[in-house]
């Protein structure tokens, strides 16, 4: 009789998780590759640029904008949601005392109301882009193109393989989740500092419960239906984003 572990076979190897598209979504390996490439053909200050709470119900979308110094590596960049709160504090930290530049903005939940959350976010990081100084010569951007006349390069998941655009999601992120922090302090009831105003089953219940906030963002459904009074025509934001 064979000897059973010799011959039992090992299970096939889980494959990559899909995309909300049913696509398999790639495995990248943050680098710098793509930075070097462009030093390589005379760029200078390479910048990357990144949105966090484009999905948020509550708030600004906030972007960021790192130029990276090739002389001062920074050990552990990565998509800004795949790092620990404490690990993403001190890069962020990092990323601000060792970049050769950095620029934070903002788009309120009133923007978004008006020209909706892809044209905000795109605002955002142009917006985060334009207050770099020095300025950049060229961009890196997380997926979708912006309006500025510089040369660009969006990337399809950028956070995940290009460390001066995880940079930007870090310390978009670190920025952002502080705003979401101090303003738990005023609507304590609904638990931003918790969710960070994304759409959780308790931020849910509280809306359903209280009703919005001026805050939140009506032209999202979850807050739309909520409301008691809202002029916001029907929410397709997200389709924006649909590959």
């Amino acid at each position: 009789m064979p000897n059973e572990k010799s011959t039992r076979r090992k299970p096939p190897a889980s494959p990559p998780p899909a995309s909300k598209s049913g696509r398999q979504k790639p495995h990248w390996k943050c680098q710098s590759n793509t930075e070097d490439q462009l030093r390589a053909r005379g760029y200078r200050l390479v910048a990357g640029a990144d949105e966090v709470g484009r999905g948020s119900l509550f708030g600004a979308v906030v972007a960021a904008a790192v130029i990276l110094s090739p002389d001062s590596p920074i050990r552990g960049l990565n998509d800004s949601k795949q790092i620990d709160p404490e690990l993403r504090e001190e890069l962020a930290l990092q990323i601000r005392e060792r970049a050769v530049a950095w620029s934070i903005a903002a788009v309120d939940a009133f923007t978004i109301d008006r020209i909706n959350i892809y044209q905000a976010s795109r605002l955002a990081m142009k917006t985060a882009v334009l207050g770099l100084n020095p300025a950049s010569d060229f961009v890196l951007v997380d997926a979708v193109p912006l309006e500025l006349a510089l040369p660009q390069q969006p990337l399809i998941q950028g956070d995940e393989r290009c460390h001066a655009i995880a940079a930007a999601s870090i310390i978009a992120k670190v920025y952002r989740d502080q705003m979401m922090r101090d303003w738990d302090r005023f609507y304590p009831e609904y638990g931003l500092a918790n969710h960070k105003g994304y759409q959780t089953p308790e931020h849910l219940s509280a809306i359903q419960r209280l009703g919005p906030t001026p805050m939140h963002r009506f032209s999202f459904e979850p807050v739309r239906l909520n409301a008691f009074y809202s002029t916001a025509a029907e929410d397709r934001q997200m389709e924006m984003f649909a590959a």
